[in-house]
């Protein structure tokens, strides 16, 4: 059965007892490059403000939007508390190789912004040709190595749960429920530190973030900006900005760094 506009298909990842159903949406037109692709957020989902605003400016702009929730996520299969970074980049990649064609623009939030960078590294181990493919990115508050920034702002109390009990229910201040931070999450996320050596994007890279942020501090995307090499990054900081950036005016500057970049 083909599946109508706006109404979610599904791409399975992984193998066996590991394999996902990952819930995914087409929209905009094929015929300019370049594409997008938006990665979420923790917790958040493909049809969340930011999502939709950016697949709207694609249809508007005969541009294609491929959006995504991870497993965990949305209308994908799995628990959240059974997911790693591993596991979100392995479906950030499979979404990337096989519903993905030609030139992209990379646009993640939080830490979808984290899981562009991490997509982009593997892309580039993998083969220059197919990095090649990834035009440019816009990250919104990037929570780069989320694990660790977790990890080390997370009381006492909080960690000897975690080791102990296996999970932490952090709460949230949106009102969608406490967080669940599992010992797997955040051993496994050691795995993928782009902290740990030098990293060179090789294209345009612009980070939006928002001053009043209560969740990544702004100095975050400061410490990213200078980790990174090649003089590739530019930051838009927002001084009445909060984590999500999801304010008209917060759209409105997004889609156009996205229009900059995207050469529209």
């Amino acid at each position: 059965m083909v599946a109508t506009r706006h109404e979610a298909q599904f791409l399975p990842v992984g193998s066996a007892a590991q394999q996902r159903r990952i819930a995914y949406l087409k929209d905009g037109a094929e015929g300019t490059a370049p594409g997008l692709i938006w990665l979420c957020g923790f917790r958040s989902e493909m049809t969340s403000i930011k999502a939709s605003a950016l697949a709207t400016w694609a249809e508007a702009h005969h541009r294609p939007c491929l959006r995504f929730d991870y497993s965990g996520h949305g209308q994908s299969s799995g628990q959240i508390e059974h997911g790693t970074i591993s596991h979100w980049l392995e479906e950030a990649l499979a979404v990337f190789d096989h519903l993905s064609h030609g030139p992209q623009l990379l646009v993640g939030s939080s830490m979808g912004g984290y899981l562009a960078l991490l997509l982009l590294r593997a892309l580039l181990a993998r083969s220059a040709s197919a990095a090649a493919r990834i035009k440019a990115l816009v990250l919104i508050a990037p929570a780069w190595d989320m694990t660790e920034l977790l990890w080390q702002h997370l009381p006492a109390s909080a960690r000897a749960a975690i080791m102990t009990e296996g999970v932490y229910l952090r709460p949230s201040r949106y009102g969608d429920g406490p967080y669940p931070i599992t010992r797997t999450l955040i051993e496994d996320g050691r795995q993928h530190l782009i902290g740990a050596a030098t990293f060179d994007p090789g294209r345009p890279l612009h980070i939006l973030h928002g001053l009043q942020d209560p969740d990544i501090p702004w100095e975050h995307t400061l410490d990213l900006v200078a980790h990174l090499s090649g003089d590739w990054a530019r930051v838009s900081a927002i001084p009445d900005g909060d984590h999500r950036l999801s304010r008209p005016q917060d759209l409105e500057l997004i889609l156009h760094i996205v229009g900059d970049l995207a050469g529209a």
